[in-house]
């Protein structure tokens, strides 16, 4: 191998590597090289759902671990459960999640936006919205029929 040849190598790796990134994968379209999160037929509550509000800050103190809009979220997947299946928002008078309904459960509407005028904000508010995989797996779960699993 000549020295043009061995120059050249690393170079083109480099290239190839920077073209292969995260962001043209098909599950995550906003993640990073090392983010192995895929969005799943039938996520579990306990692993996936629970996961996504922890890493957003949803359970954080300044946010629904202080029971901001009268909801209160923690690290716990089955306390959570309780707190949003079947369970009507004291602030809109919907239900945050109702099994195997997605499109009506007053949670999606928050997340994608679709809460209608004086029901507050997005969630989670002051955020980036959520991206593609979770609002497929946390759709997914709902429309799986909610379990606590």
């Amino acid at each position: 191998m000549n020295i043009v040849h061995r120059a050249l190598c690393p170079v083109l790796m480099c290239v190839v590597l920077a073209a292969c990134s995260a962001s043209d994968s098909p599950t995550d379209p906003g993640g990073t090289p090392s983010d192995t999160r895929t969005i799943k037929a039938n996520p579990s509550f306990a692993n996936d759902i629970t996961e996504i509000f922890t890493r957003r800050g949803c359970a954080s103190s300044n946010c629904h671990g202080n029971g901001a809009g009268g909801l209160t979220i923690s690290t716990s997947g089955s306390a959570n459960h309780a707190r949003l299946v079947n369970v009507t928002s004291p602030m809109s008078g919907e239900v945050y999640v109702i099994p195997n309904d997605a499109q009506n459960s007053y949670l999606m509407k928050k997340l994608e936006n679709r809460q209608g005028s004086g029901n507050g904000s997005r969630m989670p508010v002051g955020g980036s919205a959520l991206d593609n995989v979770d609002l497929a797996n946390i759709k997914n779960w709902i429309n799986m029929g909610a379990q606590n699993n």
